[in-house]
């Protein structure tokens, strides 16, 4: 079991507030780790993993005007997914990626191992960008750790 997911549930479950998950380029990873923790049904309410453009705009709701004019990896896609899975699931908190795992699909101006990672909660939407290092399974990894340990952030400045 992740502690980092652990604890997560443990924030989320103090707070009283309730998770959501939207992925992408990490492909359930980031749900898989939260439904490690014993007790998490909880406090979290699921995910959608929507890999693809159109089920990103289909539903999630991402406008298809910031995927043609960003891009699917960029932080107005990242947003907007968080802000879709947490209207979608009906959660206090959803965090969403969207990212380049490799080996392939870099451009000049996103490489391999682009992540951006999306929150939203009551109070607004933000987003992180990460550059990741490693092959296609460690940059899931990095990228799915990384989303969690920011809701742990968040979770712990709510205290």
């Amino acid at each position: 079991m992740s502690s980092l997911a652990g604890d997560v549930v443990d924030l989320l479950r103090r707070g009283n507030l309730t998770l959501g998950v939207v992925e992408s380029a990490t492909g359930g990873l980031v749900s898989h780790l939260i439904t490690n923790v014993p007790g998490c049904s909880d406090v979290y309410l699921g995910s959608v993993t929507s890999y693809s453009n159109d089920a990103k705009v289909r539903i999630v709701g991402v406008s298809e005007e910031s995927i043609s004019r960003h891009g699917a990896v960029s932080p107005q896609v990242a947003e907007e997914m968080a802000n879709g899975g947490r209207r979608l699931l009906g959660a206090d908190v959803c965090v969403a990626d969207t990212g380049i795992a490799g080996p392939g699909g870099a451009t000049t101006d996103k490489p391999v191992g682009l992540f951006y990672i999306g929150l939203a909660h009551r109070g607004g939407t933000s987003h992180r960008r990460h550059v990741f290092s490693g092959d296609r399974e460690e940059n899931k990894q990095a990228a799915a750790e990384t989303a969690l340990a920011w809701v742990k952030e968040y979770l712990q400045g709510r205290q």
